[in-house]
C-alpha cells in the first residue's frame, strides 16, 4: 500500500511514459502468462477468467483522492500486478479516468485476451495501447510466455490484428527479446514480418533491464538490441533508462512512511535508489538509511545488473 492506496502506485518513473500513475486492477499474480522474465514474479493463478477481482468503485474512489490532494503526472497507466484486462470492468476505469482528469490514459497489456471483441471494445477506450510481441510461432510463444493452455498463437496474432484494424489512438508493440528464446536475428527478422503486417505506430524492443523473477536473466546487450531493430521496418525503437534526474527536495515523510512507500513501489517495480529517489521526491542520500534498514530486516534484497544496483522484495517464508 502507498499513502494508503490499495490500488493506486507511483506515481513511477516510466522509460518511456514519463511520471506514470499506476492502477492496479488484479491481485499479485494473476495472469495469463507465466513469463520468465517478469520482473513482477511467478504467476500464481493463471487464467483466462475475467471478473471485477477488485471493486471499481473503491479504485475510483482511490483516483479522486489522487487527483485532490496529488494529481501531478504525465499519464495513468493501467498495468501492475498481473494482467489488467483480466478485470471485467477496466473499460469503465478507463472511460471514468478520462472523466475526471485530462491525463493521458495507458493501457500495459499482453495482449493475450484480445482475441475477445468485448476485450478490445474496451481497450478502444483508452488512449494509447501497448502489446507484446515476442514470438513468431506456436513453439517460440510456449518459450516466451509460458502461456494459459488455451491460448493459442494464431488466435493472439489475429487478436492483435483486430486491435489495429478496430482502434484510432496509438498501438505499441513491445518485442521482448529473451537470450535463448528469441534473441537471434532469423528469430527477430520472423517476429518483425509478423509486425509488419499488423502495423503499429510504434515498435519498442525491451530486454530484462529490471531483476526477473528467477534473479538470473541476463539482458541482451544494447549493441544487440540496435542491432536488431534495424530488422523492423520501421526501425523499432531500444527502450533505455531514461537520464538519471535529481530531487528537488526532500519531502517531510515519517520514516515508517517513507518505508511502507518505499515497499509498495518496490512490490510492483523493482528500481534503483535513482529511481525511487525520482518517484518519492526525495533526494538520494534520504533514501539510502530506509533502505539498508528494510534490506537488514529481510524485506528487500539488492540485484546487481550491469552498472546499476536494483532493490527487489523478498517474498515472505511459507
Amino acid at each position: 500500500m502507498s499513502d494508503g492506496y490499495s490500488f493506486l502506485f507511483g506515481p513511477v518513473r516510466s522509460r518511456r511514459l514519463g511520471r506514470s500513475l499506476g492502477i492496479d486492477l488484479v491481485p499479485l499474480k494473476v495472469c495469463t502468462y507465466n513469463c520468465p522474465y517478469c520482473q513482477v514474479g511467478v504467476t500464481t493463478d493463471k487464467t483466462l477468467t475475467r471478473r471485477e477481482y477488485v471493486p471499481v468503485s473503491a479504485v475510483l474512489s482511490e483516483f479522486e483522492h489522487w487527483l485532490a490532494h496529488d494529481g501531478k503526472a504525465d499519464c495513468v497507466t493501467l498495468a501492475g500486478g498481473g494482467e489488467p484486462t483480466l478485470h471485467s470492468r477496466f473499460g469503465e476505469v478507463i472511460e471514468a479516468i478520462g472523466a475526471q482528469s485530462g491525463l493521458r490514459r495507458i493501457l500495459l497489456s499482453n495482449g493475450s485476451l484480445f482475441f475477445l471483441p468485448e476485450v478490445r471494445v474496451s481497450a478502444a477506450k483508452a488512449d494509447v495501447v501497448k502489446a507484446t510481441l515476442s514470438a513468431w510461432d506456436t513453439v517460440s510463444y510456449q518459450a516466451a510466455h509460458h502461456p494459459h493452455p488455451q491460448l493459442g498463437f494464431e488466435a493472439f496474432v489475429a487478436g492483435l490484428q483486430a486491435m489495429r484494424s478496430e482502434f484510432s489512438g496509438e498501438y505499441w508493440l513491445e518485442v521482448f527479446v529473451i537470450p535463448g528464446i528469441n534473441d537471434l536475428p532469423e528469430q527477430i527478422s520472423r517476429i518483425a514480418r509478423i509486425a509488419r503486417a499488423i502495423a503499429p505506430d510504434r515498435i519498442h524492443l525491451n530486454t530484462a533491464v529490471r531483476p526477473a523473477r528467477d534473479g538470473v536473466m541476463q539482458p541482451v546487450s544494447a549493441l544487440k538490441l540496435e542491432m536488431l531493430a534495424g530488422l523492423f521496418g520501421p526501425v523499432a525503437e531500444v527502450v533505455g533508462v531514461a537520464p538519471e534526474k535529481a530531487a528537488a527536495v526532500m519531502a517531510d515523510v515519517p520514516v515508517e512512511a517513507l518505508s511502507d512507500r518505499i515497499m509498495a513501489l518496490i512490490h510492483r517495480h523493482p528500481c534503483t535508489v535513482a529511481d525511487m529517489a525520482v518517484t518519492v521526491g526525495m533526494p538520494v542520500e534520504a533514501l539510502e538509511k530506509p533502505l539498508a534498514d528494510l534490506v537488514a530486516a529481510g524485506a528487500l534484497r539488492r540485484e546487481p545488473r550491469g552498472d546499476a544496483v536494483f532493490y527487489v522484495t523478498i517474498p515472505a517464508a511459507g
